[in-house]
């Protein structure tokens, strides 16, 4: 998974590709740690060019959502691709986190 973080200000643009699974969760953890620091984060996450999530993929975008809300920010998800985005409404991910 290649994670790329655009930040200005307190609003982080942050473009995932590839397949986030076990074999890369420890990496991906280390990557969106700029994230869960500051007041009022304003996270985009671009899922436009995201594969794949596992079980372990999903638990890391629950911890980011709730470091966001512990800090009174907003965090979305969009661009999903469908097979991704049915991952997170058989889950139920869909309705702890904002999809557009």
């Amino acid at each position: 998974m290649k994670v790329t973080i655009n930040k200005e200000e307190n609003k982080y643009n942050v473009i995932l590709e590839g397949r986030l699974d076990t074999t890369n969760a420890n990496q991906f953890q280390e990557d969106i740690a700029p994230l869960m620091e500051g007041a009022n984060p304003d996270i985009t996450l671009d899922c436009t060019a995201m594969e794949y999530t596992s079980s372990q993929g999903l638990r890391m975008f629950l911890m980011l959502q709730k470091s966001v809300n512990a800090r009174s920010g907003k965090m979305v998800m969009t661009n999903m691709k469908p097979q991704v985005k049915e991952v997170f409404d058989i889950t139920g991910f869909s309705n702890i986190i904002k999809i557009l």
